[in-house]
């Protein structure tokens, strides 16, 4: 914005001033507001109220990031070169490489990004303001500062609001602050300090947005009630649009500043410098990008630097005179040490693993982060919607002396119909099959225990315990049922046309309305039974509690006199326990103690712990009829606050109702997966820390006995943000571990934590849906947000996940893993050819035709024959191998060595030296041992009847070329194990063809490539002018003898590398915990873990460094 929306005097955040001082400020009035003729020179000052957040990229800006890529810049300069010493054919031929590279790169960014405009979502449309004393409702983008917007339930609020009128008015804010329940809006700026217990907050540092109640933020949701309020904020000074500019934030690296006053005369010069340093670096690709994409910069550069050294060996040897011919083969020198295929190779794979990962609910906005997922070594990940439903519902509900009702086989939180309620029938203390405690059966005087015959007759082991009946109803439960469905403000029905169940209201408040329901004793159903409202009591932070002052219907099932009216109250237990002068109902009831009320305590201690948000439902007959008028709006506040002490005194605790956002059935799989796979997952939410332990617990990412791994240990797993944000990042460096979950998170405790996680030389992914996470998402090295997430959120992230759901996650690293080793075997596949070529062309110098010239063993358009199309495919097959059984049981790759592990150099350079080695040995077999070294005259451009030998070694090697690379591509269907037994758990005992046929498009790739060589070697005028060789026939012998002679090399390679254990691949050795094992036990039957539990220390190990021992 062009202005700073505070004056001058007083720059104090509006939610630390008075309502009248908020007024003054803006020049607003609340009782009339804005005035119209002042509206238009607002919106001149301070802009619309939009977030200026990325939309789709154009296009292009796609088209020039794909036309410089680092592979590219290579394949241009070998163009021109063609060009330059008139090669038109080569020369045209990589243009057409070229253009085919940037096309399908092109495409398939620039189809993602349209893809994603349809998942982007759009702001509230519309606020309700006053102006001239009249509401009327206007484009969200056209509110301005000092702008009085009336709020109702189920609106957007349009900007930040500072309160000043509140009637049971909550929000949702989960979006902004992850907090999972609504908050409850005040209008007084008595705000408490969260640094300074007991004092009034004074600065904006002391209190977090979550905690500042008198203001209602952009974006967020009203959940009940209505208010209004003076706008504050617009645009991207929100608080959404402060996180907004947070995310597109870009901050200059140290030592970049060209300020000579302040760093000295020599800073201008040292900073221009490494300016122009990040500029090449960033320009060629070499300091931008994941780390594959970096590598492969490099190895462009490199490649490149080795052409420019085999030209000027190819010069050196015709002691520096470049005609033509010489200039030629030093072009085909270049041309064969660069896989021009691999661009489009590498991006065709990842589209093709797009839509493998669209067809399992994740869109790909970024194609870098398919490749970043192989090497995840961290999740960071919001908790509410994410690992949990974001919704509410009753687990379980507690009623005095006797029972607990549980719903089970529930995770759909509005559907009243789904899973049961089970409750334990209550023991016969008086029969003869109750449970006896035998050992307190034994004589403590007696020398001899005596135990009873019952006991040892008793079968061994003990029966399984039966299952709970299903809960039947009771005077008891209907009393708890009736309070919690009228004294609620939430509807609940079921949808004809959509076939499904609507709600409305708080999501706590739905919860317990849904409860009812399952009893057919809904709000509404008793209201039509002639259950009559007259008074209501709403919702009041200051005392947490609600009642609702009713008339009995005649002959109600619940057994109230009509005569009376009846006080029905829900609120905090502890509130609500210190009005209660009795426990329970009818015969049952007891006086309150305080035995009872630390039985009570205990009750809700125990459903908190289990992720549980307790309320107390109680009730009181009042004497006589409520004296009111029922027609008086709900919302109104009946009574003067006396009157409500009254009324609310003298309760009788019905029970306890646990409610809870329950975590998404897949979740704790998924998690356990990742702990198998060397992945941490680590939760950060706004919830409270006692909740968010509980959750963590229940899904695995902590264990549900912390102190049995140590005090050190379980005292870093979970912490407060505030205990976190405390810490320096020294400190934080010198944790055992970082903390798994982090409670009351704000966005910069979410990005501390990344950046925490960056300095142990973690590879992280951050989770997330909320305005919150957009940070985090934006700098974790791959941002993944949900499709029903806000717009900020999806714009950071690479990926989106259209399901919300956690276990998308997990099969998108699984796709990411495949990928990455995939991409090993088909850069394995294409460079070794090209270790082969170079390898053969290097010794082709020494052969010399009769004008003093080298002779070709390979053309130029043969090897841009071979390189572009006989290993493209099989190298598109190889990018299309199924995952092997192992993937997600390996550590995450290394990120600092990337696709070039040291076996793949190795066995690059082993296979590039057998396969050169047989090449050159046939082209010596055909001239030097069928013609005796008769290599003519400029045959390098011509074919004549001296060029005959030379024609046919040539064909010969073109068609022996062709087969090993083929080969190789089955061959390297795995690294390690034999092409004649892929399959380590196969019975077959000549498993080849089934092995070789599951991949199809590798098996015809190969087939029809081999196919392909005789109409290439043998069709007139293309064999001579263009290939130049010449049909071929008993080197067909030669060819067959030396592509078995290859694949015994590489099978004996292959051997001796099982053999002597060479470059093992290590395996994930899980500690004496696993995060999700408890719960993938208890949930599905057996445990997911693939390995005896060995020592903490080594899960340990895996927060400090990606390095993971193997196994023994």
């Amino acid at each position: 914005m062009a202005a700073e929306q505070s004056n001058v005097e007083d720059t104090r955040h509006p939610f630390l001033l008075s309502v009248q001082e908020v007024e003054a400020r803006y020049k607003t009035s609340i009782d009339s507001g804005l005035p119209e003729d002042k509206v238009k020179a607002l919106q001149e000052k301070y802009g619309t109220n939009e977030l200026q957040i990325a939309g789709a990229i154009p296009w292009y800006t796609i088209l020039f990031k794909q036309l410089f890529n680092a592979m590219i810049l290579v394949l241009i300069f070998a163009m021109a070169l063609s060009f330059a010493v008139g090669d038109w054919v080569e020369g045209g031929v990589l243009v057409a490489v070229i253009a085919l590279n940037v096309s399908i790169g092109f495409w398939q960014e620039y189809g993602a990004e349209k893809k994603m405009d349809a998942l982007r979502a759009l702001s509230s449309p519309s606020a309700n303001v006053l102006r001239d004393g009249k509401y009327t409702v206007i484009p969200n983008a056209d509110v301005v500062p000092g702008d009085i917007v009336a709020l109702k339930m189920g609106d957007t609020v349009p900007a930040d609001l500072r309160i000043f009128e509140a009637m049971n008015l909550t929000c949702d804010e989960s979006s902004l602050t992850g907090e999972a329940m609504p908050i409850e809006k005040t209008t007084a700026n008595d705000i408490m300090s969260d640094k300074n217990a007991g004092t009034l907050a004074t600065s904006v540092a002391e209190v977090q947005p979550a905690d500042r109640t008198n203001m209602a933020y952009a974006t967020t949701i009203v959940q009940k009630g209505r208010g209004r309020g003076i706008v504050v904020a617009i645009g991207m000074k929100t608080e959404v649009g402060k996180i907004a500019a947070t995310t597109g934030k870009k901050t200059r690296k140290p030592g970049r500043s060209m300020n000579y006053k302040k760093y000295g005369k020599s800073q201008p010069i040292k900073g221009a410098a490494r300016r122009i340093i990040d500029f090449l670096g960033k320009f060629l690709g070499l300091t931008e990008g994941t780390p594959l994409q970096r590598k492969l910069a490099v190895l462009s550069y490199i490649l490149f630097a080795c052409a420019l050294g085999l030209a000027v060996v190819v010069f050196a040897v015709n002691k520096f005179s470049v005609p033509p011919e010489v200039a030629i083969y030093a072009i085909s020198c270049g041309i064969a040490i660069i896989p021009e295929s691999l661009v489009a190779v590498l991006t065709i794979t990842m589209v093709v693993a797009t839509k493998v990962m669209r067809e399992a609910h994740v869109v790909v906005r970024d194609l870098s982060a398919l490749e970043a997922l192989g090497g995840v070594t961290n999740i960071c990940s919001d908790k509410t919607g994410t690992l949990t439903q974001g919704a509410m519902i009753v687990k379980k509900a507690w009623l005095p002396f006797s029972k607990i009702y549980t719903v089970r086989d529930s995770m759909d939180p509005s559907n009243p119909t789904a899973g049961t309620v089970t409750c334990p029938e209550q023991a016969d203390p008086e029969g003869e099959a109750a449970a006896r405690d035998y050992d307190q059966e034994r004589s403590a005087l007696a020398i001899k225990f005596d135990v009873p015959e019952e006991k040892p007759n008793q079968s061994q082991p003990e029966p399984a315990e039966p299952a709970e009946p299903e809960a039947q109803m009771t005077p008891e439960l209907r009393m708890f049922l009736l309070s919690a469905a009228l004294c609620n403000l939430a509807t609940v029905r079921y949808d004809e046309s959509h076939e499904g169940w609507k709600t409305t209201g708080e999501p706590t408040e739905i919860a317990l309305q849904v409860f009812t329901h399952r009893f057919q004793l809904g709000k509404k159903s008793l209201e039509e039974l002639g259950w009559q409202q007259v008074a209501e009591f709403p919702f009041d932070s200051s005392i947490k509690r609600m009642s609702v002052v009713y008339n009995a219907p005649e002959n109600n099932e619940a057994g109230i006199s009509t005569e009376n009216s009846v006080v029905f109250t829900k609120g905090a237990v502890e509130r609500v326990l210190d009005l209660c002068s009795h426990v329970g109902t009818g015969e049952a009831q007891q006086s309150m103690t305080e035995d009872l009320k630390n039985t009570v305590l205990d009750q809700m201690t125990d459903f908190a712990s289990q992720g549980q948000r307790v309320l107390a439902i109680a009730y009181r007959p009042y004497e006589g009829r409520y004296k009111t008028n029922p027609k008086a709006d709900p919302e109104k506040r009946e009574g003067d606050e006396s009157g409500r002490a009254a009324l609310e005194s003298n309760l009788v605790l019905l029970g306890l109702a646990g409610i809870y956002d329950p975590p998404r059935r897949e979740t704790t799989p998924a998690i356990h997966e990742c702990a198998q796979a060397g992945i941490k997952v680590h939760m950060l939410t706004g919830d409270h820390p006692e909740t968010a332990k509980a959750i963590a617990r229940e899904v695995g990412i902590i264990p549900s006995d912390l102190g049995a791994l140590g005090a050190e240990f379980a005292n870093s797993m979970v912490m407060k943000a505030t205990d976190f944000d405390r810490l320096t990042d020294a400190e934080i460096d010198g944790l055992a571990d970082l903390p798994l979950v982090v409670a009351r998170c704000a966005p910069e405790t979410k990005t501390r934590m990344i950046e925490a996680l960056r300095r142990r030389g973690a590879f992280m992914a951050m989770t997330g849906d909320g305005v919150n996470d957009a940070p985090s998402l934006s700098r974790a090295d791959v941002g993944i947000a949900m499709g029903s997430g806000s717009d900020v959120a999806k714009s950071a992230a690479k990926i989106v996940l259209t399901d919300d759901k956690f276990n998308s996650i997990v099969a998108a690293i699984r796709e990411g893993r495949r990928m990455f080793d995939n991409i090993q075997k088909f850069v394995l596949h294409l460079l070794c050819s090209n270790v082969g070529e170079v390898i053969l062309l290097i010794a082709g110098l020494a052969f010399r035709d009769g004008s003093g010239y080298s002779v070709f063993p390979i053309s130029p358009l043969e090897i841009l024959w071979i390189n572009m199309l006989t290993s493209s495919f099989p190298a598109f097959g190889l990018g299309r191998e199924k995952a092997s059984a192992e993937v997600m049981r390996k550590p995450p790759q290394d990120k600092k060595r990337g696709v070039f592990s040291n076996q793949i150099l190795v066995d690059m350079v082993v296979y590039g030296t057998l396969m050169g080695t047989c090449t050159l040995m046939t082209f010596v077999i055909v001239v030097y041992g069928r013609y005796d070294g008769e290599l003519g005259h400029d045959c390098n451009n011509s074919y004549s009847d001296s060029c005959i030998p030379v024609f046919r070694a040539r064909a010969a090697v073109f068609a022996e070329l062709t087969w090993l690379i083929l080969i190789s591509a089955f061959e390297f269907k795995s690294i390690r194990r034999s092409m004649f037994q892929l399959d380590p758990e196969s019975e077959s005992t000549f498993p080849l063809f089934k092995d070789l046929y599951e991949n199809k498009f590798l098996f015809y790739s190969v087939v029809i490539g081999a196919l392909s060589v005789f109409p290439t070697v043998h069709i007139p005028v293309l064999n001579h002018n263009v290939f130049k060789h010449t049909a071929i026939t008993w080197e067909w012998s030669v060819v067959v003898g030396m592509t078995i002679l290859f694949v015994a090399g590489v099978e004996a390679w292959k051997f001796t590398k099982r053999a002597l254990h060479l470059f093992d691949e290590v395996r994930v050795v899980p500690g004496k915990w696993s995060q999700g094992e408890e719960g993938s036990r208890i949930k599905f039957g057996k445990s997911m873990s693939f390995t005896s539990m060995k020592s903490i220390k080594s899960w340990r190990s895996r927060g400090r460094s990606s390095t993971v021992q193997p196994q023994v």
